[in-house]
């Protein structure tokens, strides 16, 4: 997906594409990849573990200082454990919450001061939720816990902008359902919610954040589970979540991708 996102960058006509990455030999690939499209943009980048705050902040510093401040900052790193809550390790719950919550917070925290000072220009800042954020799952609650975090985190800090006047950024939550990457391999997507295409998802990301939309949903079923799971008694939900829509075993066959490289 980040990979898609600078794409879509450099084909905008982006003068600077910064990529973060822990897997420094996936960096080198993506940016021969992105050296070989058409354009002048300069790729630039980073090893870079966003549950690492040290890192995150000499990263971010080297990139106001040698490059200056983002236009656009999207926030796509995540990664998910499919397992019952007592399943988990200590590790499993820590590097999920650090990178899949804390590490955004840290990230738009080295950047939205300036960007903010940055008056004569549009900014947008692009969170990654999940719809796991609104909706309960079993075998992800880890998960769910994290992307609950960002939805709250990245709408209000949307809410902290616009109330102090800082119109000229602009801040999109996502939260889409199951995306064919490999993240989630082995997971059904439930009854009326098919598994969306990286490209999809990206193109759809991209039109929301130039407009600014502050919450993207996807796909559609997503909207209608949000507003069911509000109006329904929570039983009734479980039961129509269970044995109508199938939601409750999605990650029944979970099996992820296998781990890459720190």
């Amino acid at each position: 997906m980040g990979q898609l996102y600078a794409e879509r960058a450099v084909a905008e006509g982006a003068s600077d594409v910064v990529l973060w990455d822990r897997n420094a030999d996936r960096l080198a690939v993506i940016a021969d990849r992105l050296n070989t499209l058409p354009g002048t943009t300069r790729v630039h980048t980073d090893r870079v573990d966003v549950s690492d705050a040290e890192n995150i902040a000499a990263a971010g510093l080297r990139v106001r200082t040698e490059i200056g401040v983002p236009d656009i900052l999207i926030n796509n790193a995540g990664i998910v454990r499919g397992k019952y809550f007592w399943q988990h390790e200590t590790a499993d719950t820590v590097d999920t919450m650090a990178i899949n919550a804390v590490g955004p917070m840290l990230v738009t925290s080295e950047f939205l001061p300036a960007m903010i000072q940055a008056t004569g220009r549009p900014a947008r800042i692009v969170n990654i939720a999940s719809a796991a954020g609104l909706i309960s799952n079993p075998r992800m609650s880890v998960y769910a816990a994290s992307k609950w975090a960002v939805i709250g985190w990245s709408d209000s800090v949307r809410l902290e902008l616009a109330q102090q006047g800082h119109d000229h950024v602009k801040v999109t939550t996502v939260a889409p359902s199951y995306i064919s990457t490999g993240m989630f391999e082995g997971a059904k997507g439930p009854v009326m919610t098919p598994i969306m295409t990286p490209e999809y998802v990206v193109d759809q990301v991209w039109k929301a954040m130039l407009a600014g939309k502050p919450l993207l949903l996807m796909p559609r079923s997503v909207h209608i589970g949000k507003v069911a799971k509000g109006l329904l008694p929570t039983a009734v939900w479980d039961q129509m979540a269970d044995r109508v829509f199938h939601l409750y075993s999605t990650m029944s066959e979970f099996t992820g991708r296998t781990p890459g490289p720190r």
